[in-house]
């Protein structure tokens, strides 16, 4: 079964720790499935993750795009495992589904973004009532990341 981790943005934006996130995910020989709520978002995730360092290179791709399936980071709007990934990252409050069959489940959600918070929340109950493992992450004041539950 899944573990369901939950990063709260509250100093930087999804834009700023999805890309670190991946990276570390790929380092370990993983692959990712990210899941926006629309096709806006997924458009939005593509473009910025070309050019959000020059010197490093994240391969990714949409799910619409042919060659999907060997994509190592896949952007979409469905929680459909194409690139056989193990990890599942959810924004903008996109629904994970059923966790099973995923190593790890991450929500990322802006203190801005208060839909998102509220999906956050129900969900973090929902799981916690089921038994499943959920941990809470906020950033330090020095940019690191803590479990705070």
């Amino acid at each position: 079964m899944a573990e369901l981790w939950f990063y709260h943005l509250e100093k930087a934006g999804v834009g700023d720790v999805l890309p670190g996130l991946l990276q570390k995910v790929l380092e370990r020989g993983s692959r990712a499935l990210v899941v926006v709520p629309d096709d806006e978002a997924a458009a939005r995730l593509d473009a910025q993750l070309w050019s959000f360092r020059e010197e490093s290179f994240l391969p990714h791709g949409l799910d619409s795009e042919p060659h999907a399936p060997r994509q190592p980071v896949l952007i979409s709007t469905e929680t459909r495992n194409v690139n056989q990934a193990d990890m599942l990252f959810c924004l903008g409050g996109a629904d994970p589904g059923n966790p099973d069959g995923w190593s790890r489940v991450i929500l990322l959600f802006e203190d801005s973004d208060d839909a998102a918070k509220q999906s956050a929340r129900s969900l973090w109950s929902a799981m916690k009532k089921s038994g499943t493992t959920v941990s809470y992450w906020k950033q330090s004041d020095q940019g690191r990341w803590e479990k705070q539950g």
